[in-house]
């Protein structure tokens, strides 16, 4: 066996021979990366791994810090557990629990330690205690360790603290062995690395944020953002919630056990009928309102906005209304004419991208009783063609407005606010880990976009992923800033579905090979997945928004 390797680092583009079984942080430190901030995390031949990660064989190796959005995911779990260390070392038996990314930080709610007691409203007394241990914790200088042990070991560890859906996810991989992180006498677990210590960690807030906390993170720049007010995200995210504690399914431990007793039809049966009933109760209070002409839908990528814009519809008839349904996508200009990102490729995400200047002649047109015909864009081509569909709204006919510029204002600049009513899709992924970790919602859309391309567009996993971070930009710029304008937010998320989307995405991942730049997402992503019991597909209804990217939807798209 050889004594020593090579590694060859990208940051430097130059080679040094090391020991068999160097760290990275060893690494690191002979490399020196030119790097803005200090370097937190790896890749390790296309795979993310904590700097105490030890080499074995040759290997290029490159070092991210703060700056990458790789780098800020591993600050953010670190500093969960110094967040964790702090409330178990004030308030010992208080459950912390992760409730949602909203708001430019994260929303935490303190809990008893009785099963289903209703969290405690947090106090700004409490949040400024935990905030001054967590500097505290953070000046110590206190190593994180990972341990790793025999799984019933694991798992008997975090049930002698309190932590039984901890011990329900590291059970439920079937592996012998799993690893665990010690902070001092603090124990949990994250799917991700760590930093090596807190001496890597600074720059942080935590403050009252309604009757709970909000962890606040430095952005790329290293500094602190400004609190965005989000109420109808943070709603939308506690009412599903709400509903998986009622049915017992907070946690992937929790479903994964449902679906090893064979009952994972309880919990699509109720998703998929509460979704149902949010629609319905949209477009009662759109009838209910009697001047509304234009339902505005949007949302980011792979939300399900076709799917939910159809079912809306159907609501809509039953309140005695005619929906006409116009796509957004249809006004993009010809491919001539569209705008290039930073990358020089076709940037579809921007609102440039859409002919407004048509798009808002034909919209008044039809407001004033006018026959236009619908232009149709042809994506092999990229022109805009003559549809030959011409439409003109009656007494009682209502324009479903379908893309995701749809709550941009230039996109209905002209038409009067009283008679819009404006919805928000997105996927808010509200089922968790455990307690301590959160499921990033832009994983759940690009899973769901990663099969949805491939079943329809015939595009690569690979591909897809490569395309996703302008894609994400786009959403940035072009689409969150008006989420807040809605007069309705739903979430298209299901409790269940990355357990049906685990058999469709996995052989898809695997097609991404280790030496591609993708690779490293592609890896992340299939170790997540491995996280969740399939589940068959077959119990899933012809309607549901899952049906728009797996296919066997009743609805034509």
């Amino acid at each position: 066996m050889p004594s020593a390797i090579k590694i060859f680092c990208k940051n430097n583009k130059n080679s040094q021979d090391f020991e068999l079984g160097t760290t990275l942080s060893r690494i690191c430190d002979e490399f020196k990366p030119i790097l803005t901030d200090k370097p937190v995390c790896a890749v390790v031949n296309n795979r993310l791994e904590g700097l105490g990660f030890r080499v074995f064989s040759n290997a290029q190796v490159e070092f991210f810090d703060l700056r990458s959005s790789i780098g800020r995911k591993v600050y953010m779990r670190s500093m969960c557990f110094v967040l964790f260390k702090a409330v178990e070392d004030l308030f010992p038996g208080t459950l912390l629990t992760i409730e949602a990314p909203v708001s430019k930080g994260y929303f935490f709610l303190l809990s008893p330690p009785e099963a289903g007691c209703d969290p405690t409203p947090v106090t700004l007394e409490t949040a400024q205690a935990l905030k001054a241990r967590m500097k505290e914790i953070i000046a110590e200088g206190h190593r994180f360790h990972r341990i790793e042990a025999p799984t019933p070991e694991v798992a008997q560890l975090f049930r002698d603290r309190g932590l039984p859906r901890k011990a329900l996810l590291v059970e439920g991989l079937g592996r012998l062995y799993c690893h665990y992180y010690r902070l001092a006498s603090t124990v949990d677990y994250y799917y991700g690395p760590l930093v090596p210590n807190t001496d890597y960690l600074g720059a942080f807030d935590l403050v009252k944020y309604y009757d709970g906390l909000l962890l606040r993170l430095p952005r790329e720049d290293g500094k602190l953002p400004d609190i965005v007010k989000q109420e109808k995200m943070l709603q939308a995210f506690r009412e599903d919630h709400r509903l998986e504690r009622m049915v017992g399914v907070s946690t992937v431990g929790e479903l994964n056990e449902l679906v090893r007793q064979q009952r994972e039809h309880e919990i699509i049966q109720v998703a998929e009928a509460l979704q149902e009933k949010k629609i319905s109760r949209i477009a009662d209070t759109i009838a209910q309102r009697g001047n509304v002409r234009v339902v505005l839908i949007a949302g980011p990528s792979s939300s399900g906005k076709t799917t939910f814009s159809k079912r809306l519809s159907l609501q809509l008839m039953a309140c005695g209304l005619r929906p006409q349904a116009i796509s957004l996508d249809d006004y993009f200009v010809d491919r001539a004419h569209t705008p290039r990102d930073e990358n020089g490729d076709y940037d579809y995400e921007s609102i440039e991208a859409l002919n407004l200047d048509l798009f808002n002649t034909h919209l008044q047109a039809l407001l004033r009783g006018e026959e236009v015909e619908l232009p149709r864009y042809d994506f092999p081509t990229g022109a805009s063609v003559p549809s030959g569909k011409r439409i003109r709204l009656e007494d009682n006919t209502i324009l479903i407005l379908e893309g995701i510029h749809g709550l941009n204002p230039l996109m209905s600049a002209g038409v009067p606010e009283e008679v819009k009513f404006k919805i928000y899709v997105s996927a808010l992924t509200s089922i968790k880990l455990d307690s301590h970790n959160y499921i990033p919602t832009t994983d759940n859309r690009l899973i769901r976009r990663i099969v949805r391309d491939y079943n329809y567009r015939g595009t690569s996993a690979r591909d897809t992923i490569a395309r996703w971070a302008s894609v994400r930009r786009g959403e940035d710029r072009w689409i969150f800033p008006f989420q807040e304008n809605a007069d309705v937010m739903f979430n298209s998320a299901l409790p269940f579905e990355l357990s049906v989307l685990r058999s469709y995405a996995m052989p898809l991942l695997e097609t991404v090979r280790e030496n591609c730049e993708e690779y490293t997402l592609a890896y992340t992503l299939r170790q997540f997945l491995m996280y969740f019991e399939p589940i068959q597909s077959t119990q899933l209804p012809p309607t549901s928004i899952l049906r728009e990217f797996l296919g066997g939807s009743s609805f034509h798209y």
